[in-house]
């Protein structure tokens, strides 16, 4: 008894299980067998040659050889030719020297390197290409163009138009193409005007059926040509009745048309950009090309322009012109495909304009700014003066303390003292003159001699004493409706000390150490922070008006390991998709300082220690934002922006220069600032203003910095750094 399957007698009953075994015993053979892939290692290779052991593909293969780059192309193009390769180009390409080989229905690209390290050799890289649309080539042909998709091939034989003919029917019949008579056009396609007549030549249509995967295949009309130098010129490509008869809007790119059907096109610029282009290769005829960009750029608002204008068979020129910008358009033919290069330019005029919108957007958004900085300064200026009344400018006396070098005044609450490093903080609530007072008398009365300082105001003072070699350092500062105290140096250094608390206090939270593992970040901050953190605040520059920022700080404080901090801000900010900078980076036990790059703009960590936790300082820019108020300085230097604040004109002096400021510079009324770029330093400033003292003080800016200077009426100044 027998069954039928696909046309075959298969046994049936007991027969019939042996031959299923043996037939999947034979199935992994044939899934290997790939007849439209070479395999590579069966190619030849030139004398010498060391295989790459690590690649043992049938589709990729690397050797290497004892001779420069140059010698080694000539002599593998000869060894493939010897072979039975054939040598093409792609019809888009524009090398002079191609690697792209086909011999029956294999393809081949090869290509070729510097060994590494060594000059003296070179590696060939033996690569297999699929032909999906395979035509033949003559043996002896010459300057052969092909595309092993469409298919196209241009290439020149000295067979006659008879041999060459006879030579394609059968290689395309092999190849799986079948004649195609008028008959069958008119059939098929209704709207076609073949033509068999071709002068001093002829002519001859075919098509094909695909059934492997590969690309649908048009119909092809094969041309046979005799040339001037009597040899046959040969080409085979898309029949036209099959090419496309229009053109449709594929996408948009940088705000140009791009049409579909294009083997390859790219663009450059952007949609604002001064110069944009697009460039590359449609697979259409020329006519329909410009017909796409014609609509299309109509479309647009684009005007066609006579001026200028050329259209032949094969070449085309056309300029077009828009409210603000200028265009031209050309095309050229070449064997199948038409080759583009549209570029637009921004006239003159629009370019003044963007520059004015930009110049008024920078100083509205400036203006702004400082407007907002002076009404916080305004707000600032009388709360401090109505919290300052409730301070006490009573005369003060030192609490019977033997325990710290200096006096503490009565009154003093949080007293931190530590003997080790020098230091001494508290808090009171009498004004910054009567502690400057108690200070400068009880020190005297003890031997110590004070030293000029220029920082001596209603709100703070700074003082620096001297006695025998050493130091000391106060700073006072009204904080609210309290001042903070902190004294500093060698006169405060005590042996053995220790730090101590405020009597009857409890240890702050900083006395409990945080295990590394335990740091979690604190949702829904801006900048990632511990949620273990001691201290924690945030600054923010905005656009009034707007969320944008153009600058983000993080300042706080973790009791925890400065590793363990490093730790958690490197995993918090790669999972920002933060890059870690290399160059310029310092890590040491008690101090870090990181770079990052992000899509929004650079920023900086900075690590540190002190009162035994981590101090951190994390800022980020945004230089796109603050491009707009022109606040960036340039590279290297710092920027300084005026403002003043009062009814007069105000002369500012530093680094050998004096700085006219008009009244109500940078307010919302004058937009207008003077700004001064200096190279990264310490710099003392003086600040006169009629009918006031003059003030002195300095002011510290680096690299790549823009701080704001704002005047107020007395000549007080006000300096915060805005980028």
């Amino acid at each position: 008894m027998f069954e039928t399957m696909r046309g075959m007698l298969i046994p049936a009953g007991q027969r019939l299980l042996p031959l299923i075994f043996a037939l999947i015993a034979a199935a992994p053979m044939a899934a290997r067998a790939d007849d439209g892939m070479v395999d590579v290692r069966t190619l030849p290779r030139l004398e010498g040659a060391i295989e790459e052991a690590a690649r043992t593909e049938s589709y990729r293969l690397n050797y290497t050889v004892p001779t420069v780059v140059p010698i080694t192309t000539a002599a593998t193009r000869k060894l493939l030719a010897a072979n039975g390769w054939q040598e093409y180009v792609h019809p888009s390409s524009q090398s002079s020297r191609p690697t792209s080989f086909k011999k029956g229905r294999h393809g081949l690209y090869v290509s070729f390197t510097q060994a590494p390290g060594r000059p003296d050799q070179s590696v060939v890289h033996y690569t297999a290409d699929r032909l999906y649309a395979v035509v033949p080539f003559p043996e002896d042909a010459t300057d052969i163009v092909y595309d092993t998709r469409r298919p196209y091939l241009n290439c020149i034989t000295a067979a006659t138009i008879e041999a060459s003919a006879e030579f394609y029917r059968r290689g395309l019949l092999e190849a799986g193409w079948s004649a195609l008579s008028l008959a069958d056009i008119a059939a098929r396609w209704p709207n076609a005007k073949p033509d068999e007549a071709i002068a001093n030549g002829a002519r001859a249509y075919y098509s094909r059926d695909v059934r492997d995967g590969g690309p649908k295949q048009q119909p092809i009309v094969l041309d046979l040509q005799r040339r001037g130098d009597g040899k046959t010129g040969v080409e085979i490509r898309i029949a036209a009745f099959a090419q496309p008869s229009s053109l449709d809007v594929a996408r948009d790119a940088i705000g140009l048309p791009m049409p579909d059907t294009t083997s390859g096109l790219g663009s450059t610029g952007s949609s604002d950009s001064v110069r944009r282009r697009v460039s590359g290769n449609v697979a259409a005829g020329l006519p329909v090309v410009l017909g796409f960009f014609r609509r299309e750029l109509a479309a647009r608002s684009w005007q066609e322009e006579a001026n200028g204008a050329v259209i032949t068979d094969r070449d085309v020129t056309l300029n077009f012109s828009s409210a603000d910008q200028t265009a031209q358009l050309t095309l050229a033919h070449k064997y199948d495909l038409t080759f583009v290069n549209l570029v637009t330019q921004v006239k003159e005029a629009a370019l003044a304009a963007r520059a004015r919108a930009k110049k008024e957007a920078g100083d509205k958004f400036l203006g702004d700014a400082l407007a907002t900085a002076q009404q916080l300064m305004v707000a600032d200026e009388a709360r401090r003066i109505a919290q300052a009344a409730s301070l006490s400018d009573a005369p003060l006396r030192a609490r019977a303390d033997a325990t710290k070098p200096v006096p503490v005044p009565d009154g003093a609450e949080n007293v931190k003292f530590d003997g080790a490093d020098g230091k001494l903080e508290f808090s009171s609530t009498s004004s910054v003159a009567a502690l400057a007072a108690f200070y400068r008398g009880s020190l005297k009365s003890q031997g110590w001699q004070e030293q000029p300082s220029v920082i001596n105001r209603p709100n703070m003072v700074v003082m620096r004493f001297s006695r025998a070699g050493k130091a000391l350092s106060f700073t006072a500062m009204q904080m609210g409706p309290k001042v903070n105290v902190s004294v500093d140096g060698s006169g405060l250094v005590m042996a053995a000390a220790k730090p101590d608390t405020a009597a009857g206090q409890a240890p702050s939270a900083s006395a409990t150490r945080v295990a590394a593992g335990d740091l979690e970040a604190e949702a829904d901050s801006e900048l990632p922070v511990p949620k273990q953190r001691t201290m924690r605040m945030m600054g923010t520059g905005k656009v009034p008006g707007s969320d944008a920022p153009f600058r983000r700080d993080l300042d706080a404080s973790v009791p925890a390991d400065l590793g363990a901090v490093l730790a958690f801000y490197r995993s918090e900010l790669g999972k920002r998709g933060w890059k870690e900078a290399v160059d310029g980076a310092v890590i040491k036990p008690d101090q870090v300082k990181l770079a990052f790059a992000s899509s929004d703009g650079p920023a900086v960590l900075k690590l540190g220690r002190s009162k035994g936790e981590t101090s951190i300082n994390l800022v980020q820019r945004y230089p796109a934002v603050a491009a707009k108020a022109n606040v960036i300085p340039k590279p290297g230097q710092a920027r300084l922006v005026f403002g003043n604040m009062g009814g007069s004109e105000v002369s500012l002096s530093i680094n050998k220069q004096t700085i006219r400021i008009a009244a109500g510079a940078g307010g919302p009324q004058s937009p207008e600032r003077p700004m001064l770029d200096l190279p990264a330093g310490k710099y003392p400033y003086s600040v006169k203003v009629a009918g006031h003292p003059a003030k002195s003080d300095t002011i510290e800016v680096a690299a790549d910095d823009a701080w704001g200077v704002m005047i107020a009426p007395s000549g007080e100044v006000l300096s915060l750094q805005i980028y």
